[in-house]
């Protein structure tokens, strides 16, 4: 379960004391088997309402998932005394850093992270019994043409790791460590689904045992994906206004200058200062400059109209807008664009939609993909998801974006276990000096 709703540091904590004690309460399901990422700025040197959530979790024996980006020495050991597992070690070295402070060490292959070759020589030295795969997840195109965790075994077995190994790491190691007892091996008497490989090497799936019954045979699925009915709530999620929060006056800016956030490459971004243009006593994007405005808004159902607009430099938009609530770590909808008209009709696209992604051009929609489900889910197939992300992401280029994959970093900026300057909805996250911060420079 996330506990993204009871953090307070750059935004107010979201639940209030009932709703605190209900989400405390559902470490006590069977179902649950943990809490979720938790950033280590959240938790090292202070206190935190979330703090109630790992005290239950460790009394219900359950696991608590790590974000130690940047996180080493002091700061780990303190970290390791609250979680339990941490993905985010980017050399060999931090790996181990990490089993040598008691955290169950996690590798991951995925569309923007591929730590397995560090994994693999962490591997040489420790062997694989604290270690486990993931893929911190895979855009839904990559899922259509290189697979899930099969590629993920696929690429230890590549680095190295024996494939006994590389298997034991996805299954029985993970198990173990969310202490899912009689799962992960097949043992007598065990819970199992299981899986046949027609190549060990290639881990090339040939049957699927799930639940007693053969799901796939000859590599072809026998079954259809199974239906699910969602509360009518998941798909009214979205509740936004955007005019007053757009309007950013020129009194905002120091000698012209604003406080911006630069994208580097992916979900990487830093601080800088960019000069927007004037119009009607107002700052507005100057897209001729690459400096676009960003906007991420509270679109919970009873919010407050909470929302705060910035600037951007390095995505390279020539035009229109994009906007989408598919925002990491909080329940947002996040509006990028080079005119505030643009940004306005990209909104209203996807409020209109219950959540999903928006592309405006100059003079018209160019794409749509609605998400209703949570804002973030759509009830489709996963080669239809993966089309119809395709159309947003070419939309999005022709609109001239620049600077690598515009839609992870749009979605990203709202993620504080990045440390960098960040976006949230009561002005912009310095997550390197734990304050939020606004555009006077």
């Amino acid at each position: 379960m996330p506990p993204q709703q009871l953090f307070d540091l750059f935004d107010p904590q979201r639940a209030d004391e009932t709703a605190t004690d209900e989400l405390v309460d559902l470490l006590t399901v069977e179902r649950v088997v943990g809490v979720g990422e938790t950033a280590w700025v959240q938790i090292v040197g202070r206190n935190s309402p979330s703090e109630a959530l790992y005290e239950r979790a460790q009394q219900e024996n359950k696991r608590i998932g790590g974000h130690g980006t940047g996180c080493s020495g002091d700061e780990l050991t303190a970290f390791a005394s609250v979680v339990t597992n941490d993905h985010e070690a980017i050399s060999s070295e931090q790996l181990i850093e990490r089993l040598e402070n008691g955290i169950h060490a996690v590798g991951r292959y995925g569309s923007f992270r591929d730590d397995i070759g560090i994994l693999a020589d962490a591997y040489q030295q420790i062997g694989s019994h604290e270690l486990s795969l993931s893929t911190d997840w895979i855009w839904p195109e990559d899922i259509v043409d290189d697979g899930y965790m099969d590629a993920v075994i696929r690429r230890a077995i590549e680095e190295g790791v024996d494939p006994a190994d590389a298997i034991r790491m996805a299954t029985l190691n993970p198990a173990r460590h969310f202490g899912l007892d009689g799962r992960g091996s097949l043992t007598p008497g065990h819970i199992a689904d299981i899986v046949l490989l027609d190549d060990l090497e290639t881990v090339e799936v040939d049957t699927v045992v799930s639940g007693g019954d053969v799901v796939v045979r000859d590599g072809e699925p026998r079954v259809e994906p199974r239906p699910h009915e969602y509360p009518e709530s998941f798909c009214n999620s979205v509740n936004v206004d955007l005019n007053d929060v757009l309007h950013v006056p020129e009194t905002a800016a120091t000698e012209g200058a604003v406080r911006a956030i630069k994208h580097e490459h992916g979900p990487i971004s830093s601080e800088t200062t960019v000069e927007p243009r004037v119009e009607n006593g107002q700052l507005v994007a100057a897209p001729e400059r690459d400096v676009l405005k960003i906007s991420l808004l509270d679109r919970q159902p009873e919010h407050d109209e909470t929302g705060f607009t910035g600037f951007i430099t390095g995505l390279g938009l020539e035009e229109g807008a994009v906007a989408t609530t598919h925002t990491w770590q909080t329940p947002g909808l996040v509006a990028v664009g080079a005119s505030d008209d643009a940004m306005q009709t990209a909104v209203n696209q996807v409020a209109e939609m219950n959540g999903g992604w928006a592309v405006v051009g100059q003079d018209s929609v160019r794409a749509t993909f609605p998400t209703p489900i949570g804002a973030r889910c759509a009830d489709r197939e996963v080669a239809e998801t993966a089309e119809a992300f395709g159309e947003i992401e070419a939309a999005v280029n022709e609109l001239g974006a620049t600077g690598g994959n515009p839609m992870l970093a749009l979605q990203s900026l709202s993620f504080t276990g990045v440390p960098s300057l960040r976006m949230s909805v009561s002005g912009y996250a310095n997550v390197l000096t734990r304050e939020t911060v606004g555009l006077t420079i």
